[in-house]
């Protein structure tokens, strides 16, 4: 080929690869550092190049189907003289057949440290960059990490920053520093190439050979094409504000109520009832008739007032016949908890687009099927299928399994973590988790979103909406099905390198979510983004009611890459004043079991005017009143004659002070937008996660374990980086 026409055959091409020679040219055009080589179209040429070149040389086979040169012996190293390179030569074309285009010869270069990089395209999510340890072992070391293109400086500095052998592109043995310019560069570059050529499937540069003075060289590449993606089949995108009126019902009729326990049609109007729903409500059953004292109406048709939600349970068959009366009636949202659509199988999946294609072209907006409901508990709208009433609040919550939305929300519930709206999106046949996503973006009462996920919709627009609104509100995120599910059939180590899982993961580091590795930590992290201010930094003070806890927590902190401050001179001079001789003057501060609720009060306070940290972890300062009052029931028992109205006393006091602390956190926290991590010293069924104080703008929280106060305060520090990284990348800062 001419390489003058290489540009018009890369945008000609559909299939295929180019050779080697080829695959640099494009590569060096776009700023990757490649090593110098020449083109030999024989033998004779190949010693002449060889010659110019200077020994040691390298000779490969040059041609577009041949790939991985290496294991088919098409590669010589080390050639010192003009026969040995002939010889070789003769060799790869022996080997190569009619597949051999030519020869490459090259300069050995000389580099004990090996990187790879590269380029692929997800089927979900798009153009994805590669870059980690490289060489022959790149597969089996796995130490790569991926981002989506289009790259920004912040994500390529963290690319780098990644790998586990992050150490060895620093000053290594006698080695110079990667230079990190060049690096920055062939990521860069390869982002764009991802933009620019579409058809382009795969680019693979391995090795990446580090030099000993720090350059970096591309020696061997290859670039792939596969067809141009398709038209994207992604469901329309739903308007966010009609998806948010979606939850603001002013009436709603039950379509196939029922009067049998236990039936949907009866238990989603139970728990709508019951919990103080202002709008009107109407029951729709052909039979007719009266259910819990209400006229049943045969078709919504028959209802006398306006109706702004449909929640259906009839049988799947027949809602393809209730759209039209739907639309008759103008009724513009349809909650479809109808189960037997795409889950059950293929008939089930062509019924669910001819009922989705219809509700659409009806002007219907319909969530399901095969949905657990809807919440927005800031009208007292509870319609789920479990009875579970979280109290209104500022986290949005998105499950698409009904079961985790349920276990979700109880929990909600019970730790007194406030909902602003909950959606169990069900098949997502029209309303997706991408389109709840813009709808909360622009909703200002949610402050925090919550997403159980097992799958996207559209990969892409993911992406595209979560790093917008990741800016704005932490997404709290945990996804299902994350086992690796195997390596994608590719040509090189870039694909098969790659899992669903590792790109997802991807993704959400690049885009700032924030996520949960078990259910219950999707509360615990709700509750301290609904409830705390951000960390400035990674800095924490401990402070512990007894010394153990206080080692345990310090160990946490450094497993979770949490800093443990000395304590400055000025502070220890303090708590010299309030705590006996023998505490341990160094953080964790042991206030070694002073009860005196003043000293725990003003060691609180001293740590958050501190400059040396960036939160508290306070250990055990709340919940001794439920030990206490086991110590006052115990010598009620035991001695009768014991003084009733003093151990009442005692126990009402230390109730009264913890009333007044958990109060002073918060209060404090307003002052100085510092969190303070609680850790109760006993928890029982009565003991919530999150406490609000009146007037306060932060709530208290305190969680059962100091595992659970560490992890809370790791993420909110990778959140709060994330910010600050992304905003001064998007200002260009």
């Amino acid at each position: 080929m001419d390489m003058a026409k290489l540009p018009d055959a890369i945008e000609r091409s559909e299939s295929g690869a180019l050779n080697e020679y080829q695959s640099k040219l494009l590569l060096k055009a776009y700023g990757v550092p490649v090593v110098d080589e020449v083109a030999a179209a024989d033998v004779a040429e190949a010693v002449d190049a060889a010659r110019k070149t200077g020994f040691p040389v390298v000779l490969k086979g040059l041609g577009q189907t041949l790939l991985h040169k290496t294991e088919k012996h098409l590669v010589h190293l080390n050639l010192n003289t003009p026969e040995t390179v002939a010889a070789a030569a003769r060799a790869i074309a022996a080997e190569a057949g009619a597949a051999l285009e030519g020869f490459l010869v090259q300069p050995q270069m000389q580099g004990r440290r090996e990187l790879v990089a590269g380029l692929f395209r997800d089927e979900l999510f798009g153009p994805v960059i590669m870059f980690g340890i490289g060489g022959v072992f790149a597969e089996a070391f796995r130490d790569i990490t991926f981002r989506l293109a289009p790259l920004t400086e912040t994500d390529i500095d963290q690319m780098i920053g990644e790998i586990r052998a992050r150490k060895i592109l620093g000053s290594f043995r006698g080695e110079k520093a990667i230079n990190r310019r060049q690096l920055a560069r062939t990521l860069l570059g390869l982002s764009r190439i991802a933009l620019d050529h579409p058809n382009i499937s795969e680019i693979d540069i391995n090795p990446l050979i580090v030099t000993d003075t720090g350059e970096i060289r591309a020696v061997d590449a290859l670039v792939a094409f596969g067809p141009r993606a398709a038209a994207s089949k992604a469901k329309p995108s739903v308007d966010p504000m009609l998806l948010g009126r979606y939850f603001h019902p002013r009436s709603i009729a039950f379509v196939g109520a029922s009067a049998r326990f236990g039936k949907w049609g009866h238990n989603l109007p139970s728990t709508t009832i019951a919990n103080g729903y202002g709008g009107d409500i109407y029951f729709v059953n052909p039979r007719g008739g009266r259910i819990a004292g209400r006229e049943v109406y045969p078709s919504v048709l028959d209802i006398p007032g306006p109706v702004d939600l449909a929640v259906v349970t009839i049988p799947a068959a027949a809602v393809m016949s209730l759209i039209p009366q739907l639309q008759e009636k103008g009724i513009p949202n349809m909650l479809l908890i109808t189960s037997g659509f795409s889950e059950m199988g293929e008939d089930g999946r062509r019924l669910e687009e001819a009922v989705t294609a219809a509700a659409r072209a009806a002007g219907i907006l319909v969530i399901g099927p095969n949905t657990m409901g809807i919440s927005n508990p800031h009208i007292r709208l509870y319609c789920t299928g479990s009875h579970v009433w979280p109290d209104a609040g500022d986290t949005a919550v998105v499950a698409q399994s009904g079961n985790m939305g349920t276990q979700l929300l109880a929990f909600a519930e019970n730790q007194g973590i406030g909902i602003r709206c909950f959606s169990g999106s069900g098949n997502e046949a029209m309303v997706t988790v991408e389109d709840y996503l813009d709808a909360f973006e622009i909703d200002t009462a949610t402050r925090n979103i919550m997403l159980y996920i097992e799958s996207v919709k559209n990969g892409r627009r993911f992406f595209e909406s979560t790093r917008r609104i990741g800016l704005k509100k932490p997404i709290i995120l945990m996804k299902g099905g994350r086992t690796e599910v195997g390596g994608r059939a590719a040509a090189s180590h870039t694909g098969a390198l790659s899992s669903d899982n590792r790109i997802f993961e991807a993704v959400c580091r690049q885009t700032g979510i924030v996520t949960a590795d078990f259910p219950m930590d999707l509360l615990d992290l709700a509750a301290a983004f609904s409830s705390l201010p951000l960390p400035r930094g990674r800095r924490a003070a401990i402070m512990t009611f007894g010394g153990g806890w206080g080692v345990v927590t310090s160990d946490l902190c450094a497993e979770f890459d949490l800093e443990v401050p000395f304590l400055s001179d000025e502070i220890i001079g303090k708590f010299d004043d309030i705590l006996p001789d023998y505490w341990s003057r160094s953080n964790p501060v042991d206030i070694v079991g002073e009860y005196d609720p003043n000293v725990a009060m003003t060691v609180l306070t001293e740590l958050m005017k501190w400059d040396g940290c960036d939160a508290v972890i306070n250990l055990g300062l709340i919940g001794r009143k439920i030990l206490f009052s086991r110590i006052v029931q115990s010598v009620k028992k035991s001695d009768p004659a014991y003084d009733r109205a003093v151990l009442d006393s005692l126990e009402q006091n230390i109730v009264n002070f913890e009333k007044t602390y958990i109060n002073s956190i918060a209060e404090l926290m307003g002052v100085y937008r510092k969190p303070v991590f609680g850790v109760s010293f006993a928890f029982d069924q009565e003991e919530r996660t999150v406490y609000p104080v009146a007037g306060q703008p932060y709530k208290s929280v305190v969680y059962p374990t100091p595992e659970k106060a560490v992890k809370a305060f790791a993420k909110m520090a990778r959140y709060r980086e994330f910010l600050d990284l992304n905003r001064t990348d998007a200002s260009g800062g």
